[in-house]
């Protein structure tokens, strides 16, 4: 190596460290850039070909080294639809490309980013504060269903009501029930035919009338224990209040092959006490095993036909019990314990506020208290994140280094209320600027000597 070639050297450093300089004040420059993701400087040495006792250390050439896969500090915000990916993964957005004519058209491929302060605007779509847009599958808010995959647009209009079609119950039956009326009422009352007419069913049994008489009402009630209510609503939305009463109708005998039975009624009016309401059975006779399990019906579910309460039309409900929902064990209390009385009805209602859940779907909250599943976000995940291409933005083109997209969060899961912030760590950049600047100096200093010992040997000729 000689003179000149030192120059060249020199010359090669101060463009690496030039380059090194570009990226720091790039890197320092978007410190507070929601996901932005930093950009270090590699260096590598570039030799000339010799034998080892000539080997020299040659020149240097700088080259970026992403880092993608760095995550940037989680942060928490006050804008409901921003969202951070923690762990690996971006958000599929698009670009808008023209906006003429109420028309708004975007870009044909996807762009992929880890920007996530989205939030919507006056079309209802998610744009983030770079103006790409998320991308991600719409749902139909009555069925949940996929309506398609594209930008996502969040619907605005109200629900409309929903009726209720079928009610899910799960209790446990007392083996011993207290009815009656009062504290002292301890005794176990089974159901027996009344004087307006018996509406039991038993086992191989039907009855002559499923609606208590009105003069029975008082009987019924104290022969019977409360069975939870709910809010069931009719094709128009309006809420109606049902009420359910269980009634024991038949004892265990082992000599006479009987199991215990209950029977179930509904309130089809609605009074200020029990003993002021009207009560109807729901015509299937419910029948226990000694061991407290439900016999019959087998089934997980039964029909319960042309439900009306006070004058309000329900129809046909299904009452849904599954394995192990109903069963009849011995209870101190002698009351029926309740662990779920559900129905699948609602009235109609406008969207109140919005919420992203883990796993990347949007919820609607609505002023009738749903809470339904509006879109879900579209998140991929490269092979090699650091193959991406950089664009403006935040936004990231595929490559061939990268490697085609995978769908789905693949153990990385997505927080609402928050965003990504810069993995730049200022301290660290201003300890690489120092060094930069050193190295800089350094090069200079090689040249300027270079060029003296250069004078001297012209000196000489002279």
């Amino acid at each position: 190596m000689d003179i000149f070639s030192a120059l060249q050297s020199a010359v090669s450093g101060l463009k690496a460290q030039s380059f090194a300089l570009d990226n720091i004040s790039g890197n320092i420059a978007n410190s507070q850039t929601t996901g932005f993701k930093r950009i270090d400087t590699a260096f590598e040495d570039m030799l000339t070909e010799q034998v080892p006792r000539y080997q020299t250390s040659g020149s240097v050439a700088a080259s970026s080294q992403l880092t993608n896969t760095t995550q940037g500090t989680i942060t928490s915000s006050s804008v409901p639809t921003n969202m951070a990916l923690n762990g690996e993964g971006f958000f599929v957005v698009k670009t808008k490309t023209s906006d003429s004519a109420n028309l708004t058209t975007f870009s044909t491929s996807d762009l992929y980013t880890r920007r996530g302060d989205f939030s919507v605007d006056a079309a209802g779509r998610l744009v983030n504060g770079a103006g790409a847009y998320l991308v991600g599958q719409s749902l139909d808010p009555l069925t949940g269903q996929s309506t398609g995959t594209g930008v996502l647009s969040i619907p605005t209009k109200p629900i409309p009501a929903r009726p209720t079609t079928s009610l899910t119950y799960a209790a446990n039956l007392p083996a011993t029930p207290r009815t009656g009326t009062g504290d002292a009422a301890t005794a176990a009352t089974i159901l027996g035919a009344l004087p307006g007419g018996d509406v039991r069913v038993l086992s191989g049994g039907s009855a002559r009338t499923l609606n208590v008489a009105a003069t029975d009402t008082s009987a019924f009630v104290s022969s019977s224990v409360a069975g939870g209510s709910l809010t069931a609503y009719n094709p128009a939305g309006s809420p109606v209040n049902l009420d359910l009463r269980w009634a024991k109708v038949a004892q265990a005998n082992a000599a006479a092959g009987t199991p215990d039975t209950w029977n179930l009624f509904y309130a089809t009016t609605n009074g200020a006490t029990a003993s002021g309401a009207s009560w109807r059975n729901v015509g299937t006779a419910f029948t226990f095993n000694a061991g407290g399990q439900l016999a019959s019906p087998s089934g997980s579910s039964l029909t319960l036909p042309d439900v009306t309460v006070d004058g309000v039309s329900l129809g046909s409900l299904t009452l849904r019990t599954g394995p192990g929902s109903l069963t009849q064990y011995a209870d101190s209390s002698g009351t029926v314990a309740t662990t779920t009385v559900q129905q699948d009805g609602y009235a109609a209602g406008t969207l109140n506020s919005l919420s992203v859940t883990s796993d990347g779907r949007i919820m609607g909250a609505y002023s009738n208290g749903n809470n339904i599943a509006l879109a879900r976000v579209g998140v991929v995940q490269f092979a090699a994140d650091n193959g991406l291409k950089a664009t403006s933005g935040g936004n990231y083109i595929q490559t061939i280094e990268s490697g085609a997209p995978v769908n789905g969060l693949n153990g990385a899961s997505i927080v609402g209320s928050n965003v990504e912030a810069s993995n730049t760590d200022t301290s660290e950049e201003f300890s690489k600027l120092i060094v930069t600047q050193q190295a800089y100096s350094a090069n200079t200093r090689v040249m300027s000597t270079a060029q003296q010992m250069m004078s001297d040997i012209i000196n000489i000729i002279r």
